[in-house]
């Protein structure tokens, strides 16, 4: 069986009800006796169950989920990461080039994105920021309880990986462990939960009710004050608007406070952290802000299928603390996970995973053939989609742009709704119902909203413009 890694056709955002019906009614529910043959089944995956799928990667206009799309480089990549089906938990030179190729990829990534590949040595791919994010509590974890030790009188070494977070709190004379964040993604709470930290223990501090994604810095400094050890968790972006929680001199402030009080820097990245390749221009003021001194932080965590465009699922963990990283998932020695090339950390001790797919491979071929001009040009892009859909929507009487009408504040997503109660209830279900555009809905201030988030490849500024206004045209005028 040959592949074409052509671009495929683009097909609409989501399958139609007929096809959704076909694909389920055409799945096999016995396991058969015998073999149905390698022709039988790729006739029925293409022709009865493809089109049951989202057209997440290959339709332009699907909006929803920031999944990005995969490029034809990734798609390569990515066969022959099946086919070679490397072990990538242990670094083993003299038998595959597997995890020196995955550690080359991270620097290149560290390049694209201009972070130090020395200042932040201790680098993994993950399977996306949730997995990243957790990686960064925990090491988190580790430090401040550590830290608090080492300013006890007399000092002690105190462990959590150890003796546990509970006997380790209580030896550093920590009433708890806390994350504070202003407007947090999801899986921070996930990543505090499965932790021990939990959920209540990520505690909200945000500048007011209109900028829910920015820091109260007095709020902030209050709470560092407290007696607990402290992970400060910073959105760049903030998953419903996109917006950003610091900017350069905010960093700043946010460093000199962990320091100061023994406090761990974990940034979320996933969805802004690709700004960093945009150009120091006036027209990305607010985005190069937003970004700016991001380097300050103690772990970093980026997913790669957004702007990179590489198959789900794919993240990346920065950290500048490796030492950390690596006592708090080392594994149990073991005759065959053992090797004695220290020159690159088997990743089998710097994450969760010892059975991991090879993540870098897609990633390498799509970065290398595409290259950083292309990666810029299709952010600007991007954004200039964003920004023109979001003009559209400040001139028009029938819905308002959300959080506020400043354009230059818009990054990838746009998030709106209609002026009217009658249309605005409907308005998702309707735009989604046209099967051109999809986009995903969330509750704004008490009332239903409307979010497109920008993360493919696929992207024409022109032709999806005319294409948004034309849905939301449609829209206002079968409701009036």
């Amino acid at each position: 069986m040959s592949l074409d890694f052509t671009t495929a056709e683009v097909q609409l955002a989501v399958p139609t009800k007929e096809s959704l019906e076909h694909a389920e009614a055409s799945l096999v529910k016995m396991l058969p006796d015998t073999g149905l043959g390698l022709e039988h089944i790729k006739k029925h995956l293409l022709a009865d169950l493809a089109p049951g799928f989202t057209g997440s990667s290959r339709c332009p206009t699907y909006w929803a989920f920031t999944t990005g799309a995969v490029t034809d480089a990734a798609m390569l990549g990515d066969w022959l990461a099946t086919v070679h089906d490397q072990n990538v938990q242990v670094h083993l030179p003299d038998e595959t080039i597997a995890t020196k190729l995955e550690d080359t990829t991270l620097r290149l990534l560290q390049q694209l994105l201009t972070f130090s590949e020395t200042d932040f040595s201790g680098r993994l791919f993950t399977t996306g920021a949730t997995a990243s994010n957790l990686l960064g509590l925990a090491l988190g974890r580790e430090y401040v309880v550590a830290e608090a030790g080492r300013r006890k009188l007399p000092p002690a070494q105190i462990s959590v990986t150890q003796v546990g977070a509970v006997a380790a709190c209580i030896e550093a004379g920590i009433d708890d462990i806390q994350v504070l964040a202003a407007s947090p993604h999801s899986s921070l709470y996930k990543a505090a939960s499965t932790l021990g930290i939990g959920r209540d223990s990520v505690i909200l501090v945000p500048l007011s009710e209109d900028e829910p994604w920015r820091f109260d810095m007095q709020r902030l400094r209050e709470y560092l004050s407290n007696g607990a050890g402290s992970i400060i968790a910073i959105s760049a972006g903030e998953v419903w608007t996109g917006r950003f929680a610091t900017n350069g001199d905010e960093m700043g402030q946010i460093r000199a406070l962990a320091d100061k009080h023994g406090a761990w820097v974990h940034v979320d990245g996933a969805f802004g952290l690709h700004a960093l390749i945009l150009p120091h221009t006036p027209t990305y003021k607010h985005l190069n802000d937003g970004v700016a001194a991001l380097q300050l932080a103690d772990s970093i965590t980026g997913d790669a299928h957004k702007l990179f465009n590489v198959p789900y699922d794919c993240g990346f963990f920065f950290t500048r603390h490796p030492s950390i990283q690596q006592a708090v998932f080392k594994n149990p020695s073991s005759a065959y996970l053992s090797t004695t090339a220290l020159s690159i950390p088997s990743p089998l001790n710097l994450g969760i995973e010892n059975s991991r797919r090879f993540r870098a491979l897609p990633l390498y071929s799509s970065l290398l053939a595409n290259g950083r001009t292309w990666h810029c040009d299709l952010l600007e892009r991007q954004v200039a989609l964003a920004r023109r859909i979001a003009s559209y929507i400040v001139d028009s009487t029938v819905y308002e742009l959300l959080p506020d009408n400043d354009l230059d504040k818009i990054y990838m997503v746009v998030l709106f709704r209609a002026r009217s109660d009658s249309l605005n209830s409907d308005l998702v279900s309707f735009i989604n119902a046209s099967k051109r555009i999809h986009v995903s809905g969330l509750p704004w201030k008490g009332r239903p909203a409307a979010r497109i988030a920008i993360g493919t490849w696929r992207v024409e500024v022109d032709r999806d413009f005319q294409l948004v206004t034309q849905v939301l045209d449609t829209a206002s005028r079968a409701h009036q």
